[in-house]
């Protein structure tokens, strides 16, 4: 194998580059490779691009100009999520047959009420709709079906059915409950009612188990080990490792550091700097254990000074906002350390300006106006023209809004302590989770 052309990019630039015709730079590059279909040298293109919620790809396209045998294949380089991700929809139409849905290569996917499953890792990602997948299926098993005609007539007569019964669910007539579970994080469902909240869709993040990790590639970090055996020794610290941007790929550090918040407790903060694209992120993760409680802040936004306010957001801290209609679920924008205003506007660029599904020509007027109006509301709110409660849930108490008549009580902030739901339990791993009763199992198994 032998590099044929690339294309010499400054060591500045990202590695991986959007799609664009004006860019005469990105060009794919050329590797001569064996065939392996007639044993003779091919040729090989590798692109590295951008796709929206895909996120990085690696495209790539043999050709052999000895037999003409041709190959194309897509793999993700995208960063695997900090948590596993489950979309579980209901389908009740054809409408929702049409949502479109991101599947990455880890991501399984599931239908109970005809017991059909497609497996992680036996279908290449793709970005398509419920229906596309529907009829990726159908026309999979329909290939082989002459052939199982003449060896097994009863099995084929099985197959059949099953195919009808997939026909009738793509076509919207059958309801029916279609699930992706994703231990990378990185697959997708259409919301059709963003940024509102859609009652059919119910999407769950979770902390992976270790035969996940291990099918993902992740193995744990000694230093996180050295990080909750020492927390002392790295009060005074900023410590830094090399990683890749998430932006653009390219080799970039992240600073880290453990810091006292007054009034509440000690949190992790990492920060990521690229010189290559310029692009600059924050993330928090609590020092601290879940809480016996959960945590509700509501905050009543009436001066523009509240939108000053620091605000620390944890991965588990859903956010919601009444009078927008607006619901932002745990684990999306994960951990931050930022202000009310700051967390504003990025809950904007989330939804409003890099959403995918308003870009392109699979895009609607009403969807695309109704974002609009949606990110203009913020606008107003961000302006102080316009009143509005902010909300912060977090199951696991680890979330954190600043009081700024502290010691006293705050006459705009209003904080509940409660109860968390099996649900909730369920979210954060508690209910698997066994803290007592060792010694006398120890005993007895002696």
């Amino acid at each position: 194998m032998s590099l044929l052309h690339a294309t010499e990019v400054p060591s500045s630039a990202p590695v991986f580059r959007e799609i664009s015709a004006d860019d005469e730079e990105q060009q794919p590059a050329e590797i001569e490779s064996l065939c392996m279909n007639c044993y003779q040298n091919g040729v090989t293109r590798l692109l590295l691009t951008k796709v929206p919620f895909f996120k990085e790809l690696i495209v790539s396209s043999f050709t052999c100009d000895a037999c003409s045998w041709t190959n194309t294949e897509i793999q993700s380089a995208g960063r695997i999520q900090d948590q596993g991700v489950r979309y579980s929809l209901s389908v009740r139409n054809k409408r929702d047959v049409n949502r479109e849905v991101v599947k990455t290569d880890f991501a399984s996917t599931h239908i109970p009420e005809i017991d059909f499953e497609i497996p992680a890792c036996t279908q290449k990602g793709a970005l398509t709709t419920i229906e596309g997948l529907l009829e990726r299926t159908i026309a999979g098993l329909q290939q082989e079906q002459p052939l199982r005609r003449a060896e097994n007539a009863q099995v084929a007569e099985k197959i059949d059915e099953f195919i009808s019964k997939l026909q009738s669910l793509k076509d919207g007539e059958t309801p029916f409950t279609f699930i992706i579970d994703d231990p990378s994080g990185n697959s997708f469902v259409e919301n059709l009612f963003a940024p509102q909240k859609d009652e059919a869709l119910t999407v769950t993040h979770y902390r992976r188990s270790v035969e996940q990790n291990s099918v993902l590639g992740i193995e744990s970090l000694d230093g996180q080990k050295d990080l909750e055996e020492k927390p002392e020794d790295l009060k005074d610290e900023v410590l830094q490792f090399q990683t890749n941007c998430p932006e653009c790929n390219a080799p970039a550090a992240t600073n880290m550091k453990l810091v006292q918040i007054p009034h509440f407790k000690e949190v992790i903060i990492m920060a990521t700097n690229c010189d290559a694209c310029s692009h600059r992120t924050n993330e928090v993760k609590s020092g601290g254990a879940i809480e016996a409680l959960g945590t509700k802040i509501t905050l009543n936004i009436t001066d523009p000074s509240d939108l000053t306010r620091d605000v620390l957001k944890s991965e588990t801290c859903s956010i919601s906002v009444p009078e927008l209609e607006f619901e932002l679920g745990m684990g999306a924008l994960g951990g931050k350390f930022t202000t009310v205003e700051g967390l504003l506007k990025d809950i904007r660029e989330l939804v409003v300006d890099k959403n995918p599904f308003t870009l392109g020509d699979s895009t609607t007027s009403d969807r695309k106006e109704k974002l609009q109006e949606f990110g203009k509301k913020i606008d107003q709110i961000l302006e102080g023209q316009m009143k509005a409660h902010f909300v912060l849930d977090d199951p696991a108490g680890n979330s954190y809004l600043q009081n700024v008549y502290a010691p006293e009580e705050d006459p705009e902030m209003k904080v509940e302590k409660y109860e968390r739901s099996y649900e909730q339990n369920e979210d954060l791993g508690l209910n698997d989770m066994k803290t007592e009763g060792y010694e006398e199992q120890t005993s007895a198994s002696c």
